[in-house]
């Protein structure tokens, strides 16, 4: 694969200087210029590399391999917002240190390339799959899946396949996913004006009060940061599936007003505290975490997004009623059920067995608290690119994957797809 591996390089450079994060978008471009030039960026690549593609209006993109009964490969070229902390060119696609620098790189233009030219180099030897394998782009997996859905109204989906938008050995799980908004009325207010958060699947990491009275000594005490009138949190963005490996900015921010107003107190108390135990569900597949990752006070209310990942075993309704001890106002932004496949299915066993194949190490299958598009398969699981250990970068300041690592799922996702359409 070391022909391969230059190109792919650069071409997962080039798809990183696309700021292909949600914006305002049109009827051309849905979800916003940057991500329309990236998806088509992409299948300008694959068409010269001779494979049939298709643009679906803006929304997800296709590139067809072989005849047959279809497999899907579920990639996406969208990207959470950069947020701050970065040392790098947050869309700058350097590669620099053994290493491609850039927002994306691994959640997931980079393995989305690695698939691309895995698929390349089978064709260039000759091999001719006796599966129909669609490599399908999608431009809004991490604010909504508008785009899955738009492409099952126009294309059909295949029934199996993987999405290299996770974990290494094999992922069969994946938790329940439900973001809500919460509406906490806040009496006698602390605060004039306060807000923090980018994305609903972002641990918080930066956050900002007006408070009524501001009190620098007790500020200094929660780690915040007096400018002028205003107060400031910074913490450390994570994925919104692990808040643990970040530091929420919203929590000393709230601990702060919370010390002389109840109002505030309670929502530290349900949210942070967990005086109401929803995470004590659990199951193989982990607890129940909550995030609250955006907040904004707007007309004597406080308003908390928050991304809930649920046990795979457990139903949504048990969630609802947890929440709904909390006493207020809220709604479902945004749910995707779990995923949960057969460990000892054919497509497990054969992905298993090519990790073991192309790593020499011995694994069993693992279940996530993230959410992938192999969810919206009758039977998907998530392969790669991430192994255990792999220092944490998806949703973090210097996301970066290393050319080493390029050369690995080019050998990998090649294998795969060829042992899987043989």
């Amino acid at each position: 694969m070391n022909d391969y591996l230059a190109p792919t390089v650069r071409s997962i450079s080039e798809s990183i200087r696309f700021d292909s994060s949600l914006q305002k978008g049109n009827r051309r471009a849905p979800f916003g210029q940057g991500a329309l030039a990236c998806l088509e960026h992409f299948l300008s690549l694959a068409r010269g590399m001779g494979f049939e593609t298709h643009n679906y209006d803006g929304y997800a993109g296709e590139v067809i391999f072989g005849e047959g009964e279809e497999f899907a490969i579920l990639c996406h070229l969208d990207v959470v917002p950069a947020g701050d902390g970065w040392t790098k060119d947050p869309f700058g696609g350097i590669v620099e240190d053994g290493k491609i620098w850039g927002r994306g790189a691994v959640d997931d233009k980079g393995p989305a390339m690695c698939c691309l030219y895995a698929m390349k180099a089978l064709k260039d030897e000759g091999f001719l799959p006796f599966r129909k394998v669609k490599l399908i782009l999608g431009c809004n997996e991490e604010s909504g899946w508008e785009c899955i859905r738009h492409y099952n109204s126009v294309a059909h989906m295949p029934e199996e396949g993987f999405s290299p938008d996770a974990d290494f050995p094999v992922i069969y799980a994946e938790k329940g996913i439900l973001h809500v908004r919460l509406h906490f009325p806040i009496e006698k207010s602390p605060f004039l004006y306060l807000e923090g958060g980018k994305s609903s699947n972002m641990v918080c990491d930066y956050c900002s009060a007006t408070p009524r009275t501001l009190a620098p000594q007790k500020a200094q005490k929660y780690g915040l940061i007096c400018d002028g009138n205003k107060l400031i949190s910074r913490g450390k963005s994570a994925h919104g599936s692990t808040p643990e490996q970040g530091e929420n900015a919203l929590l000393p921010m709230l601990r702060y007003f919370s010390e002389k107003n109840d109002s505030v107190a309670r929502v530290v108390s349900c949210l942070f505290d967990d005086c109401y135990g929803l995470k004590n569900f659990r199951d193989e597949t982990g607890p129940l975490t909550l995030s609250p990752n955006m907040a904004k006070y707007r007309r004597r209310t406080l308003q908390i997004l928050c991304d809930i990942r649920y046990p795979a075993t457990m139903s949504v309704d048990k969630v609802h009623e947890a929440l709904a001890k909390f006493g207020v106002k809220y709604e479902t932004v945004h749910h995707q059920a779990p995923l949960l496949v057969d460990k000892n299915s054919p497509l497990c066993k054969t992905l298993l067995e090519v990790f073991e194949e192309c790593t020499g190490r011995e694994a069993e299958p693992v279940a996530i608290g993230g959410g992938t598009y192999a969810r919206a398969l009758k039977c998907g699981v998530g392969f790669g690119p991430e192994f255990p250990g792999d220092e944490p970068v998806i949703h973090r300041p210097d996301e970066y994957i290393t050319v080493e690592r390029v050369e690995l799922l080019l050998n990998i996702y090649k294998t795969a797809i060829r042992r899987l359409t043989q």
